[in-house]
């Protein structure tokens, strides 16, 4: 029998492309966090733009985050911007972060506004085994294509994990679409929304990151501020 799972859903303050400061700012958070896994918003170790720099997993700036999974047993997803293959542009991302190191483990499915002027989509759902819970990843707007939530779920998953960057005034967007998919599905979502300034046009993020329970409840909310962050003990 699976253990029940810590999850945490953070919104750390941003440095428009400040790589350096945005990790320092996710391992505190992580640290904060006392979770087993930690989700962060779309793109939030650099900032949100279409100007904003590739960033690798070997990067030697991701290193306190690194460290930070390593002392806690955390698990961080991290959004940034990675390079693809050659000739294919650049992905919207999802890092995976433990004490080991970071590696790529999603590429956002469906892009949005000019995204695709810069970023390329990527191709499959991905699912990820956490001490036997099934974590489906998504970035933003793969949340509001149905068929996302659907082809991920099909793998079997028991969260649907995403970052995400909304407006402040778009907050029922987010609403919408995490009740959406846990009453569609059946399964748990876990929102991380940026909350403050995010750059590319982004003056004030959403925030409220929050966990949601298959029944569409809301079991763990954090406030609008950067900063802020919740979490829930899933069973």
């Amino acid at each position: 029998m699976r253990s029940p799972l810590t999850i945490a859903v953070a919104q750390p303050a941003c440095t428009p492309r400040g790589v350096a400061a945005n990790a320092a700012a996710h391992a505190a958070a992580v640290r904060a966090a006392r979770s087993r896994v930690v989700i962060f918003p779309e793109m939030s170790l650099t900032g949100y733009g279409l100007d904003a720099p590739a960033v690798t997993a070997d990067d030697p700036r991701l290193r306190p985050l690194v460290e930070a999974c390593a002392d806690t047993g955390s698990l961080a997803l991290a959004g940034a911007p990675v390079a693809a293959g050659a000739g294919e542009g650049t992905h919207i991302a999802t890092l995976a972060v433990d004490g080991a190191g970071a590696r790529v483990a999603y590429r956002k499915m469906f892009l949005g506004g000019d995204e695709p002027d810069r970023f390329t989509p990527g191709r499959e759902p991905v699912v990820l085994d956490v001490d036997g819970w099934r974590l489906g990843l998504a970035i933003c707007k793969d949340t509001g294509v149905p068929r996302h939530a659907a082809a991920t779920a099909a793998l079997g998953i028991d969260v649907y994990a995403v970052g995400v960057l909304e407006h402040a005034h778009d907050t029922r967007v987010i609403d919408e679409r995490m009740r959406r998919v846990a009453g569609d599905h059946k399964v748990f979502v876990a929102v991380a929304s940026f909350a403050g300034a995010a750059g590319g046009g982004y003056a004030r993020g959403a925030g409220r990151s929050r966990i949601c329970a298959p029944s569409g409840d809301v079991i763990a909310q954090a406030g609008a501020e950067p900063g802020d962050l919740a979490s829930a003990t899933l069973k």
